[in-house]
């Protein structure tokens, strides 16, 4: 298995120094959450280009583990890092779209702000840089939708794309991602105690198995149905009409 992941790990880097060649681009820059995913990208984003690869660590109301997590992460790997903090700037936009206050602390709208927030600060230092924005989605969020649109999926490149989380945590124990990370319950930091298993009502391993094998239990296997068909819009580009 290890001498397997070893490839994976080759080939995935190897595809982010073609993309970023093709593009004219210099380097990559990775939003840094203190998650597995983007811990797994950002080091293989650090065996491609080195000194032209930046962590952005972007707090917004987040846990204050999480931005520990995403400093640990990056000092581990040797990366360089930069930490924004999105508090204020979120706050105030919020007001101005809705002076009367939000009262539902898990209000969709609002906490996809956040990483929309996110995408606009990552695409103003890979402008600044020449670099691409590298995503940090999985195949097992890509095909339930869970990303937010124009925000952690208003990317350049996906070098999880196509691999289940399963192979994701492989490749997070092959790089050294810090164990601390690696334990972590997965979650996108939407609200406080907020996870991904709970949002999506499925278990990766529940996911993962369906993708890998095709086989689940008849309501899993809705579940998942379900969650593609919603969330085809966020898989595309906008459909354009005919002249």
């Amino acid at each position: 298995m290890t001498s397997e992941v070893a490839d994976l790990a080759a080939r995935l880097v190897e595809w982010l120094r073609e993309q970023v060649g093709a593009a004219g681009a210099r380097g990559t820059v990775v939003g840094l959450s203190g998650g597995v995913d983007s811990a797994v990208v950002v080091g293989l984003c650090q065996r491609a280009f080195g000194d032209n690869n930046l962590a952005l660590i972007l707090p917004c109301h987040s846990d204050p583990q999480d931005t520990e997590d995403a400093v640990l992460v990056a000092q581990a790997f040797g990366v360089p890092y930069h930490t924004v903090v999105l508090d204020g700037v979120y706050d105030m936009l919020l007001e101005l779209l809705d002076p009367g206050g939000i009262e539902n602390p898990r209000d969709l709208a609002a906490a996809n702000l956040k990483p929309r927030l996110r995408m606009l600060a990552l695409y103003y230092f890979a402008n600044r840089r020449n670099y691409l924005v590298v995503g940090t989605s999985n195949l097992s969020e890509r095909t339930v939708g869970y990303f937010t649109k124009y925000g952690d999926g208003g990317v350049d490149l996906l070098p999880l794309g196509n691999l289940v989380k399963r192979q994701v945590l492989e490749l997070a124990a092959y790089l050294g991602v810090p164990e601390r990370v690696l334990r972590k319950p997965p979650s996108a930091g939407l609200w406080a105690g907020q996870t991904d298993e709970g949002e999506m009502g499925l278990t990766y391993a529940e996911l993962d198995a369906y993708l890998l094998s095709g086989k689940a239990r008849p309501e899993v296997r809705e579940r998942i149905a379900r969650l593609s068909r919603a969330s085809e819009h966020k898989r595309r580009m906008p459909p354009v009409a005919p002249a």
